[in-house]
């Protein structure tokens, strides 16, 4: 009965990311061939993020009033009309717009993930949430290469391929995903039950605030910031480090190289994501698989910091992504098990909030760094953000279920 809409939440979550992975390594060169800086790269990736930040737990508290279908197609909306934006631009200030109406949209992922723990229970959702991971993986192992190969015929034909990929998650949204149960109708349950749900109104930072002041949901949640500053680092950052640190017969790393290194990563993530989250959150648990994950993403950072060939850069990305792939689902999880399904749309809208935070800080500090040539600071502040979450989850609270959890 759940598999069909798991079923169809994967595939729109998968021709978003196609559309977004083709994108991701094409911008900082699209940006700088029309002029761009390295800080000003940094700069427009961040106006993605500060929008994002704004949006984040809105669409998180408006999927849990009105379902997460509904949001999902806004998003998914705000997503096309940046890529056709950003196809026809021909200065700089166009690229800058669309990236802000795509960040003021911007909640697929995290309405997808509500939408995940709405039809899935407690104990099953490290292994559905691998699903997106799968979806990523799929993603990176795809768009990347596709955009490497479009890129031969000009900049605009991957984002003219993005666009159309969009539109296509509009088309799958509309015909193939049933609704889920709105925050009313688990509201209306939870009084019946003697449970009592707060109401939530679609402004209130406060209550998604003090979900921070929580000690174990709080100690995940600034788990989850940690881990979303070294994703972002490496993300923001690892197009215009390759084109300075690499080559490949001679000549500095492009489009197309980026991109099949994301492709490889994505592989990576199929195979951990797909075949092993599962056997290894049932032999390990998932709080084992958090610490274990920060571990192999400092290693691989530290090992990144030092490579100048292509087999030892492929040698750290593997580290460093198996740890990133263990720990994103499992820590994802493990939140929305604490914040229980009355508030995992805003739950999930605070990670959503705390990756745009990622996504305004990181592209800066990628962008200053690398424009000083600083590349092996780069890659050390990747390991910064890896030990800080291990610290913290070292320090952490006692993670035994809530009773929330089983609502």
């Amino acid at each position: 009965m759940k598999r069909s809409p798991l079923f169809s939440i994967f595939l729109i979550v998968l021709i978003d990311i196609l559309g977004f992975t083709i994108i991701l390594p094409l911008l900082p060169f699209y940006a700088e061939q029309l002029g761009a800086t390295p800080l000003v790269v940094g700069w427009l990736l961040s106006s993605y993020g500060i929008c994002q930040f704004v949006a984040g737990p809105v669409l998180g508290q408006i999927s849990d009033r009105i379902g997460r279908k509904p949001v999902l197609l806004l998003s998914q909306g705000g997503t096309l009309i940046g890529f056709l934006i950003l196809a026809f631009s021909t200065s700089l200030l166009p690229v800058f717009i669309s990236r802000v109406i795509d960040g003021l949209t911007a909640g697929n992922i995290s309405v997808a993930q509500a939408y995940i723990s709405d039809v899935t229970e407690p104990e099953k959702r490290a292994k559905s949430f691998g699903l997106i991971g799968i979806a990523f993986g799929f993603g990176f192992l795809v768009g990347p290469a596709l955009a490497g190969l479009l890129a031969h015929f000009g900049h605009q034909y991957p984002i003219f391929a993005a666009a159309g990929l969009s539109a296509a998650s509009i088309v799958a949204t509309s015909v193939l995903l049933p609704s889920s149960k709105k925050a009313a109708q688990l509201a209306a349950q939870s009084v019946s039950s003697g449970t009592t749900v707060p109401k939530t109104r679609h402004l209130d930072w406060k209550s998604s605030l003090a979900l921070l002041k929580e000690p174990e949901l709080g100690s995940l949640l600034w788990q989850f910031f940690a881990f979303i500053c070294a994703f972002g680092i490496f993300f923001s950052g690892f197009a215009l480090f390759a084109e300075r640190r690499y080559t490949h017969h001679a000549i500095a790393f492009g489009t197309k190289e980026v991109g099949y290194v994301f492709a490889y990563v994505g592989l990576l993530g199929m195979i951990i994501q797909g075949g092993l989250i599962g056997r290894l959150v049932k032999k390990f648990g998932e709080s084992r698989l958090v610490q274990a994950g920060f571990v192999f993403m400092a290693v691989g950072f530290v090992y990144l910091s030092g490579t100048f060939d292509l087999p030892n850069l492929l040698a750290a990305v593997s580290v460093m992504f198996f740890g990133m792939s263990v720990l994103r689902p499992s820590l994802t999880s493990l939140i929305t098990q604490k914040a229980g399904r009355h508030r995992q749309g805003i739950a999930l809208g605070m990670t959503q909030s705390f990756m745009s935070i990622s996504q305004i800080l990181m592209p800066f500090i990628s962008g200053a760094l690398i424009h000083h040539r600083l590349l092996t600071w780069w890659a050390w502040t990747g390991v910064l953000a890896s030990g800080c979450g291990w610290l913290l989850w070292h320090f952490r609270p006692d993670l035994s279920p809530a009773p929330a959890s089983r609502a």
